[in-house]
């Protein structure tokens, strides 16, 4: 499992190392801030690229001493500085778009390399997240997740730049001040859900949905009468399950021992990297 995310990562920095030296030489060559901003975002997502890869180096390391859960939080931890890289680029991104417009300054040159840029930078991001993505689904990874969500929205800020490029080609220049905008309006959309999800997980916010499922599970089980202090928390890729069962007061303490194993296995075949602890007292 380590090693196949940490190849998928470190093909993430590769793919993040070209796109954004690409994205700068055309960018400067040209003078497009939309080209600019999309080498100052894969720039960005470089940094957050280079952390992940260390973040899921050290995510499944095994609990030690000072550490009882594991180091799983460290993915959302990866996936919170991401976010704090993004916001960074939509003020840089916004700051100059205004002062361009503003201005008037919005002339850029527009040649075959503009275009080969953007669309190669899009085939790059696609192939990347779709990898990203299902090695991510795969392990439970928010890290890994957060990176396939900086390559897919890469796709479409691309898409916007080159729309402004084409409008571009026909004197409109203002357009590829608007769709450096645009782009920032797309990463600040996606920085807010990932930075969301990540603060959640790093203030053990118990997920709801998995809450939720957790308590259905138990409920299917006929020898609990009934269930209470259910808590759920997530740490990277492991979730950590408390929960007390009221079972019949005729039962011996191994069979309420054996029904208490019964309720984790129950838990654990549903989810992966699930630690479960069960209390059991008996029902009044």
């Amino acid at each position: 499992m380590e090693k196949e995310k940490k190849r998928v990562a470190g093909i993430s920095v590769f793919a993040a190392i070209f796109l954004t030296g690409f994205k700068l030489i055309i960018g400067l060559l040209t003078g497009s801030l939309g080209i600019l901003s999309e080498a100052l975002h894969s720039g960005l997502d470089l940094v957050a690229a280079v952390i992940t890869y260390f973040s899921v180096r050290i995510s499944d390391r095994p609990p030690d001493k000072k550490h009882h859960f594991g180091h799983g939080k460290i993915e959302n931890f990866s996936a919170l500085i991401e976010t704090i890289l993004l916001v960074i680029t939509c003020v840089w991104i916004i700051f100059e778009a205004v002062n361009r417009l503003t201005t008037g300054n919005t002339h850029i040159q527009v040649n075959v390399w503009s275009y080969v840029v953007v669309i190669t930078s899009m085939v790059v991001d696609f192939s990347r997240s779709r990898a990203l993505y299902r090695v991510a689904r795969k392990y439970n990874s928010q890290a890994l997740e957060a990176d396939a969500l900086h390559f897919s929205t890469d796709i479409w800020s691309s898409a916007v730049v080159l729309a402004g490029l084409l409008c571009a080609n026909f004197g409109i220049y203002a357009a590829d001040s608007v769709a450096a905008l645009g782009v920032a309006v797309i990463v600040l959309g996606v920085s807010y859900q990932l930075g969301k999800r990540a603060i959640n997980v790093l203030l053990d916010s118990s997920p709801v949905a998995l809450s939720d499922e957790i308590a259905s599970e138990i409920h299917s089980i006929p020898e609990v009468l009934d269930f209470h202090d259910l808590k759920v928390r997530v740490a990277g890729a492991d979730t950590f399950v408390n929960v007390t069962i009221h079972v019949d007061p005729g039962l011996d303490i191994v069979q309420a021992h054996t029904l208490s194993h019964k309720v984790e296995k129950t838990i654990c075949s549903k989810i992966d990297r699930c630690e479960v602890q069960v209390h059991y007292e008996p029902a009044e």
